[in-house]
């Protein structure tokens, strides 16, 4: 089976994030109470933007049902390792620094710890050059909509810039 690669839908990202920022889409449950939805959340937006799963047992990245559903679907460390390191099907990113964000990243935020805990999804720019006061985020956990990164008390943050979506060529993307 050969991969073949397509672009990252960031408009379909952003909708998602905006339509969900406030609500939880029924169609997966609700971690705020078991260590936050950030990341789930998160993790939605981008399955919204590539439309495709990762079925990999334990390292893969997909989300069937509270109960199935890999660590990196709903931990801010997993989905890391999972974008960072993805070789096979599904989205794969890039950490670089806030200039090569745009809408439909994810920026992880290290807020009162020394581990990133927070995952929000960029969902507009709004000036030339992104910085934390021009960048405008959607989270869950911290509901959020177009709020600026700036507002957060981070420690550090780390961005993931999504390259795009590897799928496989002789099936269905």
């Amino acid at each position: 089976m050969s991969l073949a690669v397509k672009s990252y839908d960031r408009r379909s990202a952003t909708a998602y994030a905006q339509r969900w920022a406030y609500f939880r889409n029924p169609d997966f449950l609700d971690f705020s109470d078991l260590g936050g939805d950030c990341t789930n959340f998160a993790s939605q937006c981008i399955y919204a933007g590539s439309g495709v799963m990762n079925f990999t047992p334990t390292y893969g990245w997909y989300y069937l049902t509270s109960s199935n559903r890999t660590a990196s679907w709903t931990g801010v460390h997993y989905l890391y390792q999972f974008l960072t390191g993805n070789q096979g099907v599904g989205p794969y990113a890039t950490e670089t620094g806030l200039l090569q964000m745009r809408p439909g990243d994810i920026i992880q935020l290290a807020l009162d710890e020394d581990r990133f805990q927070h995952s929000p999804v960029v969902v507009e720019i709004r000036g030339l050059i992104p910085t934390p006061g021009t960048i405008y985020v959607a989270a869950h956990s911290y509901d959020a909509d177009c709020r600026p990164l700036s507002s957060y008390p981070y420690r550090d943050i780390r961005c993931l810039h999504i390259e795009g979506v590897r799928y496989n060529s002789g099936g269905s993307r």
